[in-house]
């Protein structure tokens, strides 16, 4: 038999005191969606009806040959493939290379530890525009832009090397909260240090691995400033600055429908993102794992 739980009184001037934040959350919420509204609307609609400002009400019926157009004739097929090999290959090594390494900060006590968790946090407050020139001149000298594939390599290395700082820091705060009797016990039953970490820690840290991902996925895919450097053909760029490049051809081609299309379809990934795994960024977030 179900216990019936007791309904607990509001309130009110708790409630009230914090009225002023309901409403500008709300405010903000609304804003957001009506500018989103108003982009998958444009999308949609025709150049004519956007100058109109007639995007809402769809005088001409819906066009969904903007998409197609996009994706084919605008090289969005291209950018989208690209960013999405450059964010899937840098997440999935940032957690292979930055997870061990975080996991010993954090558990092993050793000369230097302290010096090297203080070297990545002052590494993420380098900007990168003071580095790019120096890394475009090493790169350049030992002739990684000659190919394709080199050049690809070039940008997965320096997307890797950006945000391990970032990674690894997070990832050392996350392995702390989690309670050490985990690793005592699989020593027991006879795993390895090493055994342990991949056995039983790195599943127990889902939840800030996939945090920590999804934080990296949306710093690459919305990169532009390396990619404006290293990428010198649309046949590398992202969709960062072949959204950019398309944004410049406007003025001659004037398909203002079309590129709203290509920002629809390159902004979904990253809203996928969110809308299905929120409550695994809040949680570690918030708290984290604790033991």
């Amino acid at each position: 038999m179900k216990e019936k739980r007791e309904r607990v009184p509001v309130n009110w001037h708790k409630e009230l005191r914090l009225l002023p934040g309901y409403i500008v959350v709300i405010l903000w919420v609304l804003f957001t969606f009506v500018l989103l509204g108003w982009v998958f609307a444009a999308s949609l609609s025709k150049t004519a009806d956007i100058f109109k400002n007639r995007v809402f009400s769809f005088p001409t019926g819906l066009h969904f040959e903007n998409y197609i157009k996009a994706w084919g004739a605008s090289n969005v097929s291209t950018f989208f493939t690209n960013s999405l090999g450059y964010s899937f290959i840098s997440c999935a090594l940032l957690i292979l290379i930055c997870a061990p390494a975080a996991y010993v900060l954090a558990r092993f006590a050793f000369k230097g530890n302290k010096l090297i968790q203080t070297s990545f946090v002052s590494a993420m407050g380098v900007p990168v525009i003071m580095v790019v020139l120096p890394l475009f001149s090493v790169i350049a000298r030992l002739n990684l832009l000659s190919s394709t594939w080199s050049n690809r390599f070039v940008l997965v290395f320096l997307y890797i090397g950006i945000n391990a700082p970032y990674t690894t820091i997070f990832l050392t705060t996350f392995f702390s909260n989690i309670s050490r009797t985990y690793e005592e016990a699989a020593t027991i039953d006879g795993c390895t240090p090493s055994g342990a970490f991949w056995k039983v820690i790195f599943p127990m840290a889902q939840t800030g691995i996939v945090t920590v991902t999804i934080f990296n996925f949306i710093n690459i895919w919305n990169e532009y400033f390396l990619s404006l450097i290293f990428a010198n053909s649309d046949k590398l760029r992202p969709v960062a600055v072949g959204l950019y490049s398309m944004i410049s051809a406007m003025k001659y081609t004037g398909d203002w429908a079309g590129m709203f299309a290509a920002v629809t379809i390159v902004f979904l990934p990253t809203f996928i993102l969110y809308l299905f795994l929120s409550e695994k960024i809040i949680g570690a977030v918030t708290g984290g794992l604790k033991g």
